[in-house]
C-alpha cells in the first residue's frame, strides 16, 4: 500500500554495512545451497524487513539504495495492523482510541507500530534468523504483545513465520501484514504479468479507506485471475475472497515472458492481498524503475473499526502464521 508516512524516530538508528550508513540498522545475510540451488537473503534490524532474496543469482525482490530509507515501506513487517486505520480512531470497550497519524496526507494511522522498531536477534543460523520486538502500550493501542518473525531459506525460496503473544492482561486486537516488492531477475517489472487469485475487490474512498462495499472482479479491470501486464496498470488496491488450496493456503505471482515465476504464498490466516505499483521506485543502481508490491494481509484496511479479519488474542495466547516467496522455473 502506497504511503507518504512520516518516518518514526527509531529509523534514525544507524549501522555501518560495508562502509555505508544504513537507516535500516544491521543487515543479516542468510545463505544456503538447498536442492542444488544457491539461496541468499538479507534481513534488516529495523522493521525486520526482508531486503533481498536471490535464488541461483536471480533477484526476487526490488532493492533500493543502501544509504536510503525503504521507499514505499519496502519489506516492512506490519504489526499489529497492516494498511490503514481511518483517521487513526477506533473504539475499545466503549472508550475512543486515537492512534498516531502516520499518513498525514490522508489523515490515517498506517502500517502498525513496529515500522521504525529495532528488532533483536532471538536465534540465528547460516540459513535462518528470528527477530523479536515488543509492542508496548501506546496512544490508541493500550495492549502488550511479544512478537517475532522468522526467515528460513528453503529449496524454493524463503518462508516467513510470524509469532504474536499477548503478554498483557486483556484481549488485544491484532492483524499482520508485510510489504515485499517482487521482481524477477533482469526482466523489467513492467513486462511481468501479475496474477491475483481473488474473487472480490475492496472498494475505497478518497483517503484509501474501505467504503464497506466489495465488487466481484469478473468483467472488471480488477480481475487479475488470468493476469495483467504490470506496465498496463496503476494499483493501490486490495482484494478479498482469495482462492484457496485444500489446505487453506493461497498463491499469487508475477510471471515473466519465458514462463518463470516469483510466487507469494500465504497460509490460511491470510485472507487478503494488496498490490501497489509505482514508476518511480529508486533502485540500488541510482535510477528509477517500475516496482510492484504484492502484500499478504490477515485483515484489510480499517479492521479496527470494521472487525473484518481482525483477531483478538486472549491474555497468554500465541498466534503463529506464515507466508513466503519462492521461485518457479518453466
Amino acid at each position: 500500500m502506497q504511503n507518504q508516512a512520516v518516518q518514526r524516530q527509531p529509523l534514525q538508528h544507524h549501522a555501518v554495512q560495508n562502509r555505508i550508513v544504513s537507516p535500516m540498522g544491521e543487515h543479516y545475510e542468510l545463505q544456503a545451497k538447498l536442492g542444488g540451488r544457491r539461496q541468499r537473503a538479507v534481513v534488516t534490524e529495523i522493521a525486520a524487513s526482508l531486503r533481498a532474496l536471490e535464488i541461483d543469482g536471480v533477484a526476487l525482490l526490488q532493492d533500493y539504495p543502501a544509504a536510503s530509507a525503504p521507499p514505499s515501506c519496502a519489506g516492512w513487517v506490519l504489526v499489529p495492523w497492516p494498511n490503514r486505520v481511518a483517521g487513526g480512531t477506533w473504539t475499545y470497550d466503549g472508550v475512543p482510541q486515537q492512534l498516531e497519524i502516520t499518513e498525514p496526507a490522508n489523515g490515517n494511522a498506517l502500517h502498525g507500530l513496529l515500522s521504525g522498531a529495532a528488532y533483536s536477534v532471538a536465534d540465528r543460523t547460516t540459513d535462518s534468523i528470528t527477530l523479536a520486538a515488543d509492542v508496548t502500550p501506546a496512544p490508541g493501542y493500550p495492549f502488550e504483545l511479544a512478537t517475532a518473525v522468522r526467515y528460513q531459506l528453503t529449496e524454493a525460496g524463503v518462508v516467513v513465520t510470524h509469532s504474536l503473544t499477548n503478554t498483557g492482561s486483556r484481549s488485544a486486537p491484532v492483524a499482520v501484514g508485510a510489504h515485499p516488492f517482487l521482481k524477477l531477475g533482469a526482466v523489467p517489472t513492467e513486462d511481468l504479468t501479475l496474477y491475483i487469485n481473488a474473487d472480490t475487490h475492496i472498494e475505497v474512498d478518497h483517503r484509501l479507506n474501505p467504503t464497506g462495499a466489495t465488487t466481484a472482479v469478473r468483467g472488471t479491470r480488477h480481475d487479475f485471475r488470468a493476469g495483467q501486464r504490470v506496465g498496463d496498470v496503476a494499483l493501490d488496491d486490495a482484494w478479498g475472497d482469495v482462492r484457496r488450496e485444500p489446505d487453506g493456503s493461497s498463491l499469487h505471482h508475477l510471471e515473466a515472458p519465458d514462463g518463470s515465476q516469483v510466487q507469494l504464498f500465504m497460509d490460511a490466516s491470510f485472507g487478503y492481498v494488496q498490490s501497489f505499483t509505482t514508476r518511480i521506485f529508486p533502485s540500488d543502481d541510482g535510477g528509477l524503475v517500475t516496482a510492484v508490491a504484492v502484500e499478504p494481509m490477515t485483515a484489510p484496511a480499517n479492521a479496527f473499526n470494521t472487525g473484518e479479519g481482525l483477531r483478538w488474542l486472549a491474555p497468554g495466547e500465541t498466534w503463529h502464521l506464515s507466508w513466503g516467496i519462492r521461485h518457479q522455473t518453466p
